[in-house]
């Protein structure tokens, strides 16, 4: 039987590429001659004198552009534009599908972070919204910053705010499972990267007992003088103030949420934090801890970033709403206060939370619309 990668790769060479464009409207003479020359310079005067007029006659309204400089692919690292394009694609495919929109993939073979703003800046007037793909830390940080300030449209990177949302929601229900609320709970982040940064600020806006973050040296926190600008920023933001290796935070914890790399806590970490801990090992495709491994260690409830596991943390579940509600509801910016709503409208998705079920199904209905509504704050 093939291997999985096989088949993955035999469907790639077979689809050769996963979305098309394809027109609106049958080609005729009379529409010919109404949507291309002469008619369309009618609405080129249109937009011209009112530029808002852009969002009806064009598809600007329901477009995202998928940017990457394949800087950060997936778990493999920096391999380069051409190599982030089959998850551009992937992203492209997942926007219609799920939400309808219009996505492009766009691998950007750029230098420096100047000239990934300027070039995401130039193609920026075609696109209703920026999504950031596969950008790596620090890197991603600056990036965002800085287009959100130039352009008038939402610019997201979902491997933080996409990343926080999922997590964040499936938290509140892990925690309804433990019985016990996530408000008075302790929770320990490793891995300080751009998912941790995004989810570490947002578990900080939900209320969160107690947080901490890990790297690859210990604690963030004020005693450190190793940290880049974005850590520190993050210490001083949160108030974050502990000390030592992830082991001596870890114990005693109620959550540990691993966005880091395999081995980054292990087994005996699991079995020093509180009774009925909570375990996210979102490392993917390899775990920090293996799952079974970790419930019998302890966890009450064990979540991941793997599909062949109960409990998959999956951005899925986040990103084709989040810009489905910032296109309908004409947004600037997804802020932290819409994140946050959106990660409540998620978990809110699971009626009963269960030890093997604290999300709902990537492919639920209901899942792109509630976490819209939320975004849109309709």
């Amino acid at each position: 039987m093939a291997s999985a990668d096989d088949r993955a790769l035999e469907l790639h060479r077979r689809l050769r590429g996963k979305v098309e464009s394809r027109p609106k409207a049958e080609l005729d003479e009379d529409t010919l001659g109404l949507l291309y020359s002469p008619g369309v310079g009618a609405a080129s005067r249109a937009i011209a004198d009112d530029p808002d007029a852009v969002t009806e006659l064009t598809g600007r309204g329901n477009a995202v552009a998928v940017v990457s400089d394949g800087s950060a692919v997936l778990g493999l690292g920096d391999e380069g534009p051409l190599a982030a394009l089959p998850v551009l694609e992937g992203k492209a495919l997942l926007f219609r599908a799920l939400a309808g929109i219009d996505a492009v993939p766009i691998a950007l073979d750029v230098a420096d972070e100047d000239a990934f703003v300027a070039a995401v800046a130039a193609i920026a007037p075609g696109f209703g919204a920026i999504n950031l793909e596969d950008v790596a830390a620090p890197a991603c940080f600056e990036i965002e910053r800085r287009l959100r300030e130039a352009l008038d449209v939402p610019v997201v990177h979902d491997d933080q705010h996409g990343t926080a949302i999922v997590v964040v929601a499936g938290l509140v229900n892990a925690f309804r499972v433990a019985g016990r609320p996530l408000e008075d709970a302790r929770v320990v982040i490793v891995g300080a990267g751009a998912s941790g940064n995004a989810t570490a600020r947002l578990l900080h806006a939900h209320g969160v007992g107690a947080l901490a973050v890990t790297d690859s040296h210990g604690a963030l926190g004020p005693g450190r003088d190793d940290l880049d600008d974005v850590k520190a920023d993050l210490v001083a933001d949160l108030g974050l103030d502990d000390e030592g290796d992830v082991g001596d935070v870890l114990r005693g914890a109620d959550a540990v949420v691993g966005l880091a790399t395999p081995g980054a806590f292990g087994l005996d970490d699991v079995r020093a934090m509180a009774d009925d801990p909570v375990v996210f090992a979102l490392a993917n495709p390899d775990p920090e801890v293996e799952p079974d491994d970790a419930r019998a260690a302890g966890a009450v409830v064990v979540a991941t970033g793997r599909s062949d596991h109960p409990n998959q943390v999956n951005n899925v579940l986040a990103f084709p709403g989040i810009f489905r509600g910032a296109l309908d509801g004409g947004l600037r910016e997804v802020d932290d206060a819409a994140c946050l709503r959106a990660a409540k409208a998620l978990a809110a998705l699971v009626d009963d939370p269960r030890a093997d079920r604290i999300l709902p199904p990537v492919l639920d209905d209901g899942v792109v619309p509630a976490v819209a509504r939320a975004v849109a704050g309709t």
